[in-house]
C-alpha cells in the first residue's frame, strides 16, 4: 500500500514512539494513528514524526485513550475511522512491567498488568480487525516480550499477561491467514526507554528502541506471500 494508515498503540514513548518515527522516516506518505494516555506527549512524538517524514507524511493524528478501557475503544474506533478510514497496519504495543513476587502480587495489581498489557490488544484488535479480514489485507503486530516465553522471577503478572499476548497472537494468525490478514508477534528483551534511565544498568546491556521498531517496519515490508510470525529479540551480551 503506497499511503498505509498505521494505527500504533502506546505511541507517546519508548518502542511505540520509536516504531512512528521509523514508519514516518520511511514509509512515504504513510498516515500515523498515534495512541496513548498522554496527549501531550503524543503531540510532541507527533512533532518529531513531522520533522522526520521521508517526503512528508499525509498525516499525523494522535488519540488520547485508556486502550484498557472497552467504551474508550469504541470511541477510539470512530474517531479514527473518522479520520482516515480503515486501519491497514495495526501495532498493538500499549504495556506496562512492574515487579512482584507472586506471594506478595496484590489482585489489584495483577488485574492491572493483565488489562494494560493484554486485555487492550484483545480490545484494540477486536475493534481494529474486522476491516482488514472484510479486504483480505491487513498486518497486526503483537507487542509480546521474552517474558511471554519464559518464566521470570518477581514477573509473575506480567509474565501472565505476556503469555497471553503470545496466545491471543497465535490464535489470531490461525483465523486469519486465508484472509489475507499477517499477524506477527515481537518478543523483545531488555529495550531502553524512560523507565529504565533509573536503574543504573549500563546503555549497552539494552538494546535501543530504534532496532526494535525496524524489525516491526522490515516485517511490514516483505511481500504478501511472506509472514513472520514471531520474532524474538534480545541483548546481544544476554538478559538481564
Amino acid at each position: 500500500m503506497k499511503t498505509p494508515v498505521v494505527l500504533i498503540t502506546g505511541a507517546s514513548q519508548g518502542i511505540g514512539e520509536a516504531i512512528a518515527k521509523v514508519f514516518a522516516e520511511e514509509v512515504r506518505g504513510v498516515r500515523l494513528a498515534l495512541v496513548a494516555r498522554n496527549e501531550t506527549k503524543l503531540q510532541a512524538v507527533a512533532r518529531a514524526c513531522g520533522k522526520v517524514a521521508s517526503g512528508g507524511a499525509a498525516a499525523v493524528a494522535v488519540f488520547g485513550c485508556d486502550v484498557s478501557d472497552e467504551a474508550a475503544v469504541a470511541t477510539l474506533h470512530a474517531a479514527v475511522t473518522k479520520r482516515f478510514g480503515t486501519v491497514d497496519v495495526l501495532i498493538n504495543n500499549a504495556g506496562a512491567f512492574a515487579m512482584a513476587p507472586f506471594l506478595e502480587s496484590s489482585v489489584a495489581d495483577f488485574d492491572r498488568m493483565v488489562a494494560v498489557n493484554l486485555r487492550s490488544a484483545f480490545l484494540v484488535t477486536r475493534a481494529f480487525v474486522p476491516p482488514m479480514v472484510k479486504r483480505k489485507s491487513g498486518d497486526v503486530f503483537f507487542m509480546s516480550s521474552i517474558a511471554g516465553l519464559e518464566a521470570y522471577p518477581l514477573s509473575a503478572a506480567y509474565c501472565a499477561a505476556k503469555f497471553g499476548v503470545t496466545g491471543l497472537a497465535k490464535v489470531l494468525r490461525a483465523e486469519t491467514q486465508d484472509k489475507g490478514v499477517r499477524v506477527c508477534c515481537v518478543h523483545p528483551g531488555a529495550t531502553w526507554s524512560p523507565s529504565w534511565s533509573a536503574s543504573g544498568v549500563k546503555p549497552e546491556r539494552i538494546m535501543p528502541a530504534a532496532d526494535v521498531a525496524r524489525a516491526f517496519l522490515d516485517v511490514y515490508r516483505l511481500t504478501r506471500n511472506t509472514v513472520v510470525e514471531e520474532i524474538v529479540l534480545r541483548p546481544q551480551l544476554g538478559d538481564l
